[in-house]
């Protein structure tokens, strides 16, 4: 046991969320003849039986060139949404991932971010009113700006015709404030997961919160689950998707929301995310009880 420091944390925390764990998930879709597609290749044609597996690059690129190499290994293509703030941004690692084959997008957050430059403040706990000098236009314009320069400045090291908004849950925008007034397509933009997937007919799952049935949880990465509820509610953990992907118990069409920050097999950085996740799905909580 002293070889393998991990198992010292196996009687107390199962080890999910780890390399190996997505190999075995990977393994389980190939199994029951998933077809993968990239959520491009998904807006154009869906199919009969097909999964995307979206990646969320909210931070440690590092995470995400592993995942990508093992999806490039077992002959799968993945979606890779990058945001372009420090520490999330790597061209270079962005350019390796295009290389392989899979897709690359803008993991855009640019509301939260434009009202942070104008207003000089962190929105924790503020709200547009629409009146006095930061009027709801003015920052859904400032906000498009934005979003046309990071998206040209991502387009000078990889290809991005698909985008998808990036959630924090101490914020109260909603980045999708956006296409309230612009049109995403009209940039080159084909498709944005929130916005152009009927999730009555696909299923959507996500590590958010780092449990793969964390919905009461989720602030923003979030959607209409319809009869897919009671399904979700059984999968806590990445071994129960597993099992019930060899139960034949997932339909036809799956979306899988991955933050690869989280998965590791590295003890320390698995143990600290682990600590932090729970840390935040406590802050979210609270956040959700005072909504309601």
């Amino acid at each position: 046991m002293r070889d393998n420091p991990a198992l010292l944390y196996l009687p107390l925390v199962p080890m999910d969320f780890t390399p190996e764990t997505y190999k075995r998930l990977l393994e389980a879709l190939k199994e029951k003849d998933y077809e993968f597609k990239t959520f491009g290749e998904f807006m154009d044609s869906p199919g009969q039986r097909s999964v995307v597996l979206r990646h969320d690059v909210d931070k440690l690129p590092e995470n995400a060139l592993q995942t990508a190499a093992i999806e490039k290994e077992a002959g799968i293509k993945g979606t890779y949404y990058f945001r372009t703030v420090k520490g999330a941004w790597q061209p270079e690692i962005a350019r390796k991932i295009s290389q392989m084959g899979h897709e690359t997008g803008y993991h855009y957050e640019t509301i939260e971010t434009a009202f942070r430059k104008i207003s000089g403040r962190f929105p924790l706990c503020l709200k547009i009113t629409g009146k006095g000098r930061y009027s709801k236009e003015e920052l859904i314009d400032a906000a498009y700006g934005e979003f046309r320069k990071n998206l040209k400045k991502m387009r000078e090291h990889v290809p991005v015709t698909t985008a998808a908004m990036h959630g924090s849950p101490l914020s109260p925008f909603n980045n999708l404030l956006l296409w309230e007034k612009y049109d995403y397509r009209e940039l080159g933009i084909t498709g944005e997961p929130y916005m152009d997937v009927d999730y009555s007919k696909v299923l959507y799952l996500t590590d958010t919160g780092r449990r793969w049935n964390n919905t009461g949880l989720s602030i923003r990465d979030k959607v209409n689950h319809g009869y897919y509820k009671e399904l979700i509610k059984t999968l806590r953990t990445t071994h129960h998707l597993i099992r019930a992907i060899k139960e034949n118990r997932l339909p036809g069409l799956v979306i899988i929301n991955i933050h690869p920050q989280r998965w590791t097999s590295n003890v320390l950085p698995w143990v600290r995310e682990l600590i932090w996740q729970n840390t935040k799905n406590l802050v979210k909580k609270m956040i959700v009880l005072r909504s309601r």
